[in-house]
């Protein structure tokens, strides 16, 4: 059913299953209107924006089954953010849901420093509606300079179904990270998050934090380095980020976590140049698997590797089978 704004000023109308009798009528409103939050319906009961065949009721009054129950809000906009008419990558589109791929250096939500140009701006562009809904449609997000696969949803049932599978870790995120340090295993990070206890951009690792999870495991080793996937099992701020460099491996280009800049022993300057020249976190978000909200099919959407990643990579493999190479020589 659409949702109803000043462009859609019709109401929306639903009937009491049987089976419902004897119930209390918010609880059956908020299983008739699952898109709505059940504060957000008991505020409209009581305001009268509900009735219950014509009458206004209260919360608690119980219904008999087969009631008719007029819903008649406009919903307003929730973001007054621009519309942009900015490029976006869309991996899949339907009428409940986008998938993104995100470039590096696209900062998700408009706000201090970046009043524009940014994901919520482009997504008002391919469709005004999303307005009504909390942040845009936009689900989970991911930091300005990670790349990778994003879902955004289209109607208010959309998107609570999709914040619940992210709260009950329904929800597959695979990432490929480059990290510091040659990794000879796999592996899991359990070590709670929670804001850093002075310095406000960053998180940390801490005992009183949020619980959080990172499995990770071995996609290609380099001499000094190595290609990580990444699999969350939670959502923390800037999870991937502070876990590996609580492992003492940080991401590669990570200005908030990652240090000063070490070239490996004996670096070309090739490699050098690659790592000096590769100016974000070297995180790429590639792989999301959802429970469609509407269908209950699995959606999976994987982002391509960007080309600045793919060439970091290379040049790590390119000094690896270098100095391979001459290690046979001297045998």
């Amino acid at each position: 059913m659409p949702i109803q704004t000043a462009e859609n000023p019709d109401p929306r109308v639903a009937v009491v299953p049987p089976e419902a009798a004897g119930r209390r009528f918010d609880a059956v409103l908020a299983e008739l209107f699952p898109e709505f939050s059940r504060s957000r319906l008991a505020a409209w009961i009581k305001s009268g924006d509900v009735l219950l065949d014509g009458k206004a009721v209260r919360p608690r009054d119980t219904v008999h089954g087969g009631e008719t129950v007029r819903l008649d809000v406009v919903l307003e906009e929730q973001t007054h953010a621009v519309a942009q008419d900015i490029p976006l990558s869309v991996l899949y589109e339907d009428g409940e849901v986008f998938v993104i791929d995100k470039p590096a250096g696209l900062v998700v939500h408009p706000g201090a420093g970046n009043p524009d140009g940014t994901l919520v701006n482009a997504l008002l562009h391919r469709d005004p509606s999303l307005a009504v809904l909390p942040r845009a449609g936009v689900v989970h997000r991911l930091d300005k300079d990670t790349s990778g696969v994003m879902v955004v949803a289209r109607t208010l049932q959309a998107q609570t179904a999709l914040v619940e599978q992210l709260s009950a870790r329904e929800v597959h995120r695979q990432y490929l990270a480059v990290v510091v340090g040659a990794l000879v295993s796999g592996g899991t990070a359990n070590a709670p998050i929670d804001r850093h206890p002075r310095d406000r951009l960053k998180m940390a690792v801490r005992e009183d934090g949020r619980d959080a999870v990172t499995h990770y495991r071995l996609r290609e080793r380099f001499r000094a380095h190595t290609a990580l996937e990444c699999r969350l099992e939670t959502g923390r701020t800037h999870q991937i980020r502070v876990h590996m460099a609580h492992l003492k491996h940080p991401i590669i280009g990570d200005p908030l976590y990652g240090g000063p800049l070490k070239l490996p022993k004996g670096a070309s300057e090739g490699l050098a140049s690659a790592l000096r020249g590769f100016k974000r976190q070297a995180l790429h978000a590639e792989t999301l698997e959802f429970t469609h909200p509407a269908t209950g099919e699995a959606v999976r959407c994987t982002a391509p590797v960007p080309d600045d990643l793919l060439a970091l990579m290379a040049a790590l493999r390119s000094d690896t089978a270098a100095h391979a190479e001459a290690e046979r020589s001297r045998r």
